[in-house]
This record gives structure tokens, sequence and C-alpha cells, in this order.
């Protein structure tokens, strides 16, 4: 279930009454009155739970879900455990968002009153704190000892930060668990919705974003980076990994400890990359990867595929770099070649 802290939920809701929300009209035949409490990935969902499935990818994850319900396209619906209700639709990934959507309606933005104090009644702020002028500290949340807040920090409702953290200028932490000693420069902005919409005939449907962002101990995050909230599962930023400035981060993209990420680097949805992964600058990851410990991107790379072996990486389709350089040498020695010939 999506953090309380963050979430408020609404329902239950028995099937036959979450179906006419997502344009199924016809409830199955089995399961109409069976009552659900929220919404939940494949993988941690259980019989109280609906999920879906959209991406042949998390195919194996659907065959063993413990879901109670799954939006599924027909095709694939051969597969559903026979504890799940098959909910049948050509566009799962919009039918949950839907559903989600009715679980957990919009939210305001708003943590805090125009006439509320700037630290909410109910934040608790610990000793030894500096909190400096036009800070706003959100209702539930919590501040280590000994963190400094900068001017015109926003940090949201239920947000927990560690002790020794430094929070410069004008950042926003919203829906995020932070560690100890963690630095987040100015215009930092941690927590805020994924980009996540699934295609519909008539557009697109916001799929409600319920996960968090969590980040480990002595991690340091650079100047206007951006760090989306998980849309169900959580971002995470693993222990004494550097974030230049400019970076983006986007849902569900898990980061191991001690990576190095330069400036202007971008990593896609629900990728995963393990320990002491080093990105230059303006190297770009398609979403779903999963990119091996100890790997070295060059500046520019464009990760397309997993990468499952420790190495060097460059060029796009990102490539073992001994390779990339021979192709780059090459490509040079037919041009000079060929402008040779025409000259």
């Amino acid at each position: 279930m999506a953090d309380p802290r963050f979430f408020d939920r609404q329902g239950p809701f028995v099937l036959r009454d979450i179906l006419p929300r997502v344009g199924i009209e016809d409830a199955p035949q089995r399961g109409a009155d069976v009552q659900f409490l929220d919404v939940a990935p494949l993988d941690t969902a259980g019989p109280e739970d609906v999920s879906f499935l959209d991406n042949p990818k998390y195919l194996d994850a659907f065959k063993a879900t413990r879901a109670g319900a799954c939006f599924v396209d027909p095709a694939q619906s051969v597969h559903c455990p026979t504890a799940t209700i098959a909910l049948e639709t050509s566009t799962p990934y919009s039918a949950f968002a839907r559903a989600a959507a009715a679980f957990y309606p919009t939210e305001s933005g708003l943590d805090v009153s125009s006439d509320a104090p700037a630290v909410h009644p109910t934040a608790r702020v610990a000793p030894r704190c500096t909190i400096a002028p036009g800070v706003t500290i959100g209702p539930g949340a919590e501040i280590g000892e000994g963190t400094t807040i900068g001017p015109q920090v926003h940090i949201g409702r239920g947000v927990v930060i560690g002790k020794d953290c430094t929070i410069h200028h004008a950042a926003t932490v919203t829906h995020a668990i932070i560690g100890a000693r963690v630095e987040i420069g100015p215009g930092v902005r941690i927590g805020q919705c994924g980009f996540g919409f699934a295609p519909d005939p008539p557009g697109y449907v916001a799929v409600p974003q319920l996960g968090r962002v969590l980040i480990g101990d002595d991690v340091n995050i650079g100047a206007n980076t951006t760090i989306d909230r998980g849309a169900g599962p959580d971002t995470e930023i693993g222990d004494h990994s550097r974030l230049d400035n400019l970076v983006q981060i986007a849902h569900n993209v898990v980061l191991g400890k001690g990576c190095v990420i330069a400036a202007q680097v971008g990593i896609s949805g629900s990728t995963k990359v393990g320990d002491y992964v080093v990105m230059a600058g303006q190297v770009g990851l398609a979403g779903h990867l999963t990119v091996a410990g100890g790997i070295t991107l060059a500046g520019k790379a464009g990760v397309t595929h997993d990468l499952p072996n420790p190495g060097t990486y460059g060029g796009f389709p990102a490539v073992p770099v001994r390779d990339w350089r021979l192709k780059v040498a090459t490509l040079s020695r037919l041009a000079k070649k060929r402008y040779r010939k025409d000259g």
C-alpha cells in the first residue's frame, strides 16, 4: 500500500463499483462483490489489492502475483493465477490508472494553509537544527538532529530527514525518507510526481504516483537535480552516491550505493543501476533496464539494452568502449578516403 504519511486512501470498494470507473461495463462472472482495499504492483500485491499487466516483460511477475484482481489484455489472461480475477481490457494500464485515482483522489499539492505557521504543529524538529527564514515544514514531518535547512525550502507532509543533513535554499522535498549526512543543493526537487501517463483512445490518463523517494546515508545531490517519487514501487538512491547538478532520476529507478552521476544524465523509469556505477555527462538510459555494478558510461552514451557485465561502455547504442572507439576510427578513415577521392 502507499505510505499513509504521504497519501490518503479512499475505499474500500467492491469490484462492481470499480469497473464502471475504468470503462469496463460487464463485471466478471466471479468476484463482482469482492471488496478491495488498495492498488499495488504485481510483485507486492495481496488478495485485497488490484494490479495490472501491461508490459510483457513482467509476465513472470503476473504468473506469480497474489493480487486479488488484475487488469490484463485478453491475450495474456490465460496466464492469470487461479486465485486472481482477470479483468480483461485492451488498455490495462489506463484502467489501472483510473482505479488508482479512485483509491487516491488528486492531491491539492498544498501541505499547509496560507495562515498556518511555517513549521506545522505536528512536525517534529530535533534540537540543534537550523531553520532559515521562509522555510515551510508540513504536517508529520521529522527533521533529525543537527540538520540545516536553508531559506525558502519546502519540506512536505510526512517527510523524514535524518541527522546532520544540509538542504540548500529553494529546494523542495516531498514524499521522501532521507538518511543521515545528506546534502541537497539549491533548487533540487525531490518527490514530485513521476512522468506516468497511460495511453487511452480519448487521450492520456494520469497514473497516480503512489511511491516514495528513499535516499540513503552520505548522499550528495547537486543543484537543480530532480528525483521523481515512485509510481508504486519506490525510487531509491543508495548510500554514498554523488549526483551532479541537473540530473534527472525518473520514477521507480533504483540507484545502487557509491554511484557517481555527472551533469545532464537522465535515467528513465524503472531502470535498476548496480553499485559503484559511473556515468559521465549527458548519458541517457532507457526505461526498464538493468545496469550491472562496476560499469562506467562514457559521456553522451545512450543505453538502450541491459548491460549485465562490468566494464566501460560508450556510444549510441552503448557498446564496450573499445568497440565504440574502433567504430569511430573506422568511420573517420572512410570519411577521409571519400573526401580525398571526391576532392
